[in-house]
């Protein structure tokens, strides 16, 4: 018997796999549209981008931090994956279910058009309900076509029916073909489903790349702005980073971290590219004497000052690295808001917070009292002798020297807010973060790495500390459980930036453990008490295992 012509089993496996890829077209057609249309609207209102933001700002801040230190500044890209594996898990699902129920498989289609919708109206950035158009329109071209292509098969009930009628010796038996069935009798257009198949996926590869093309076009305004940029000569510069600042020893991070190395920790899944030329702060709010709009040549003809500072993301682990020194250059937060008619708490100021919110709706809460208390907070513009890089904030970011990141430095700024932690809790709060985070006494071994296998003799360890606003006074290295040497310090620079520190130990073969701590300016050592990076820092000593050959 010729295995062309398939027993009924057969038959439905193949109209099944024809079924799937069905779903998985329409899946592939609908996020292809759905990116053409966000070209139109704005890149953010993706369903791919809107249903991961909206993901991350209802992801627990533990599954949040075990991402970062799984997948580090890659951890967005996984997460759009694992969006684009599940989308495509549930499109085959849709597809094979359609085979039997046409109808319920496209309707499956347009729920998950809806969940987009909702998803990019309700992020903090949503400018509207034009946000939902993407998902929308995707979704209704993907549920047309699944039931296009479904209805390429023929009658979901075909298959049924002939074998009913077989039995009965009626007009569906083997013997013959209905008019339009497949050569092998199977009730369907082969050639016809496959010429329709290639020919959604060109146009569905087409409308991709066009929205693709359209939505970075949308961002040549911004990097033409960033190019014609000349950063001014700063009124106040940085002093020269004193001599015997970086060690030069293999192994240790650099002093000054390149731009390209600094770390990124964020929630936006598409880096904003604004245009300084059209881009705008307000600052306002409880205690704001005098409303102002500053645009950013307003910045850049105010008194700039530049500062070598140290960065703390609140999600780095000890030994983590998410720290980072630079230059920066901006206008003094403290000058901005004095202009305003602001003053601090401790001057009878009524706002002890300040709501800085970036384009992309993330919202982060510095206390008033830090800004204006005369450490060098900065509406920066410029890091490392550079206009911002887009990854990093451009046009405008805060930088405060002594808080973590998540309370005081907001990237893609737009908006002040003046207000009291009593009336509004910013994103991270609001995820059980502490209100207030002042970075903790920490340091690291950055050399020998972990299980390395360094030779007997001379070994340097080495690495680097912070406390930043406060500065490093002393540290210290313990070999297994022997006691504590003095390391040697690397020239400071400023209080707001971390030091590096050597010491030279004389290490014999076999395994040991290498500990480090330190000691901030104001005589609090750094405690040995582990604790996780939730709710305001980690803390701990951290600790580095060797082999000595």
């Amino acid at each position: 018997m010729d295995d062309d012509v398939s027993s009924p089993p057969l038959r439905g496996i193949r109209r099944l796999t024809a079924g799937a890829v069905s779903g998985l077209l329409a899946g592939y057609a609908a996020i292809a549209v759905a990116e053409l249309v966000s070209a139109a609207v704005r890149p953010e209102s993706g369903p791919v981008i809107a249903v991961g933001g909206a993901a991350i700002d209802r992801t627990p801040a533990a599954v949040k931090d075990w991402a970062i230190r799984q997948f580090g500044t890659d951890d967005k890209l996984v997460l759009q994956l694992g969006i684009l594996a599940v989308l495509t898990v549930l499109a085959l699902g849709l597809g094979m279910l359609a085979t039997r129920w046409r109808l319920i498989g496209s309707l499956g289609v347009l729920a998950f058009g809806v969940v987009g919708a909702l998803a990019a109206t309700g992020r903090p950035d949503s400018t509207g309900a034009g946000d939902a158009l993407p998902s929308t329109v995707g979704a209704v071209a993907g549920a047309c076509l699944l039931f296009w292509l479904i209805g390429r098969l023929g009658d979901a009930d075909h298959g049924v029916r002939e074998r009913d009628q077989a039995a009965a010796g009626g007009e569906g038996s083997p013997s013959g073909t209905r008019p339009g069935d497949g050569a092998d009798g199977s009730g369907w257009d082969r050639r016809g489903f496959i010429r329709a198949a290639t020919a959604t996926a060109a146009a569905s590869t087409g409308a991709g790349l066009a929205g693709r093309a359209l939505n970075g076009s949308q961002g040549q305004g911004a990097v033409a702005s960033r190019k014609g940029i000349v950063l001014p000569r700063p009124s106040s510069s940085a002093s020269p980073v004193p001599k015997g600042a970086g060690l030069r020893i293999k192994g240790i991070s650099p002093f000054v971290t390149p731009n390209a190395d600094f770390y990124r920790v964020d929630t936006a899944l598409v880096v904003p590219k604004v245009d300084a030329t059209s881009w705008r702060l307000r600052i306002h709010g409880l205690g704001v004497q005098r409303e102002r709009t500053l645009t950013f040549d307003d910045l850049l003809n105010m008194p700039l000052i530049e500062r070598d500072i140290t960065l703390t993301c609140v999600s780095n682990e000890v030994g983590g690295p998410y720290v980072g020194n630079a230059r920066w250059i901006g206008v003094r937060l403290a000058d901005v808001l004095e202009q305003c008619g602001v003053r601090p708490p401790s001057k009878s100021g009524p706002a002890d917070q300040l709501v800085a919110r970036s384009v992309d709706g993330m919202t982060i809460g510095s206390p008033v009292e830090d800004v204006m208390d005369g450490r060098d907070a900065l509406l920066a513009v410029g890091m490392n002798g550079q206009p911002l890089p887009f990854e990093h904030g451009f046009p405008v970011r805060m930088v405060v020297p002594g808080l973590y990141g998540y309370v005081s430095a907001c990237k893609w700024i737009r908006d002040i807010e003046l207000t009291t932690f009593d009336a509004y809790d910013a994103y991270w709060v609001e995820r059980d973060w502490a209100q207030q985070a002042p970075i903790k006494t920490e340091s690291r071994i950055d050399t020998p790495k972990p299980f390395g296998r360094p030779r007997a003799g001379t070994v340097m360890v080495a690495g680097v500390a912070w406390a930043q606003h406060r500065g490093i006074d002393k540290v210290e290295v313990r070999v297994d459980d022997g006691p504590w040497q003095e390391a040697r310090l690397a020239a400071e620079d400023t209080r707001d930036t971390w030091r590096q520190w050597s010491y030279a130990w004389q290490a014999t073969k076999g395994g040991h453990t290498l500990t480090v701590r330190a000691t901030d300016r104001t005589g609090q050592p750094q405690t040995e008490k582990r604790a996780d990076t939730m709710p305001d820092g980690a803390t701990g000593w951290h600790t580095v295992a060797v082999t000595v050959d």
